[in-house]
C-alpha cells in the first residue's frame, strides 16, 4: 500500500514541473486546513460544543504546538528521511486525528487529539514548503501556495456557519479528515529528497548571524499573526455583528488576501523584497490597530480586509527571503518551524491576555510585535539587497 502511494522510488522528479508544483501546492493547502479556518473553528468550539473562549483558544494552541513540534524536528532531520514516506504518514495522522475528534466534548481529550493531529499537519507543511524553496521561481511559487490556501480559506469561512447548522461540528471534522486523506494521491508526484535539486552555482553566502536574526523575525511576526488571527471571529461578534456578517467579512478579507498573494506571483522580485515587506508588515499592524477601542461593523471590515491583504502580500516575500539564504532548503525548513512555533505561541498568549485586558490588549500586543518584526528582518533584507541588488 505504501509503495502505491509513494510511487516509483527510482523515478526522476523535476521539482519545477507543473505536476510537481501542483502537488506541492495541494499538500501545502491540506496541511494548514484547520488553522486557516481557525476563527470559524474556535467559534464552533464555543458556540456548538459549549467551551469557553479560553478553552477553545488553548485547544487551537495545542494543535499548533503539535504542528510546530514536527516542523522543528524536520528542520533537524529533513535531509535524513524519505520525504514521500513521511508525507504519507503525516497525511494518515491528520486524517485519523480529525476523525477521532468527532464526538469529543471534553477540552482536555480534544486538546490531546488536536495536538496529535497537528503533528501530522506540521509534516505536510514543512516538507512542501521546503520543496517550494527548491524551485527556481520561489517568489512566484510561494505566492501560488498562499493564494490557494486563501481561496480554500475564503470558501471555508463562507460555508462554515451553514455547515455547522447542516451537519454540526462532527460533519465539519469529517470533511477535514477526508480532505487530509485526499492528499495521499498527490504524494507520488513529489521528490523523495532535496539532494537532486540543489542549485549551488548562484548561491551567495551569508553570515550565520544574519540568518539567525531573520529567523527570529519570522518567529516574532508569526507570534503576532497567531495572536490576532485566533479571536477575529469573536472580536466581530463582540462588536455587535451577526454570526454570518462576521463570516462574510472574513471571507471578503480572504479574497483580498488572495489578491495580496497574487501580487507576489505577478511581480515576483520586480520591486525587490524590502518595499513589499515594509508595506505589508507596517500596513498590517495599522489595520489591526483599527480593532482597538470602540469598534463597529465598518471598522471590523476595514481591519480584517486590510490585515489579510497585507499579511498575504508579506508571506511569499518572507519565505522567499529565507530560501535565498540557502538553496538547499534548510533555512526554509527552519523558517517554517519558526512560523508555526509562532502560530502555536500566538493563540496561547492571546488566551492569557484575554483574561487581563480583553481583545484590546490582545490586538495591541499583536501590533507591537508586527512593528518589532519589521525592524528585526531589516538586516537580512539589506544583506541580500547588497549581495544581489534586490
Amino acid at each position: 500500500m505504501l509503495a502505491v502511494l509513494t510511487g516509483d522510488k527510482n523515478a526522476v522528479i523535476d521539482v519545477n514541473s507543473r505536476r510537481c508544483i501542483v502537488a506541492i501546492v495541494y499538500l501545502a493547502v491540506v496541511g494548514p486546513c484547520v488553522f486557516i479556518l481557525q476563527p470559524g473553528f474556535i467559534q464552533g468550539l464555543v458556540e456548538y460544543l459549549g467551551m469557553t473562549e479560553q478553552q477553545a483558544g488553548q485547544i487551537a494552541a495545542a494543535e499548533m504546538f503539535g504542528l510546530a513540534t514536527t516542523t522543528v524536528l524536520l528542520s533537524l532531520f529533513a535531509e535524513r528521511v524519505t520525504w514521500r514516506n513521511v508525507l504519507v504518514l503525516c497525511a494518515a495522522v491528520c486524517m485519523f486525528g480529525n476523525f477521532a475528534s468527532m464526538g469529543q466534548s471534553d477540552p482536555q481529550t480534544l486538546g490531546i487529539i488536536r495536538f496529535i493531529t497537528g503533528l501530522g499537519s506540521g509534516g505536510l507543511i514543512s516538507l512542501t514548503f521546503t520543496m517550494a524553496g527548491l524551485t527556481e521561481r520561489t517568489d512566484r511559487n510561494f505566492g501560488f501556495i498562499v493564494s490557494w490556501v486563501l481561496i480554500y480559506g475564503a470558501v471555508g469561512l463562507l460555508l462554515m456557519p451553514s455547515a455547522y447548522h447542516l451537519v454540526g461540528m462532527n460533519g465539519v471534522l469529517a470533511f477535514f479528515g477526508l480532505f487530509c486523506a485526499s492528499a495521499m494521491y498527490f504524494i507520488r508526484f513529489l521528490p523523495d529528497s532535496g539532494a537532486a535539486h540543489i542549485d549551488s552555482g548562484n548561491e551567495k553566502h551569508y553570515k550565520s548571524a544574519i540568518k539567525n536574526i531573520s529567523l527570529v523575525a519570522i518567529l516574532i511576526y508569526n507570534v503576532a499573526v497567531g495572536i490576532v488571527w485566533a479571536y477575529l471571529f469573536l472580536v466581530g461578534l463582540e462588536a455587535g455583528m451577526e454570526e454570518q456578517a462576521v463570516a462574510n467579512a472574513l471571507v471578503a478579507s480572504q479574497f483580498l488576501g488572495i489578491a495580496g498573494a497574487f501580487l507576489a506571483v505577478v511581480f515576483e522580485s520586480r520591486f525587490g523584497r524590502l518595499k513589499p515587506l515594509m508595506v505589508g508588515i507596517f500596513g498590517g499592524a495599522a489595520s489591526i490597530y483599527v480593532l482597538v477601542g470602540h469598534l463597529e461593523s465598518a471598522g471590523f471590515w476595514l481591519a480584517v480586509c486590510g490585515f489579510n491583504f497585507l499579511w498575504n502580500l508579506s508571506m511569499p516575500y518572507l519565505l522567499a527571503t529565507l530560501a535565498e539564504f540557502d538553496h538547499r532548503g534548510r533555512i526554509v525548513v527552519h523558517g517554517v518551524s519558526m512560523q508555526f512555533v509562532g502560530y502555536a505561541i500566538g493563540p496561547y498568549v492571546a488566551a492569557q491576555l484575554l483574561t487581563q485586558g480583553g481583545y484590546d490588549l490582545v490586538n495591541t500586543t499583536g501590533v507591537v510585535l508586527f512593528v518589532i518584526s519589521a525592524i528585526v528582518i531589516l538586516p537580512g533584507i539589506l544583506a541580500q539587497r547588497q549581495a544581489q541588488n534586490f
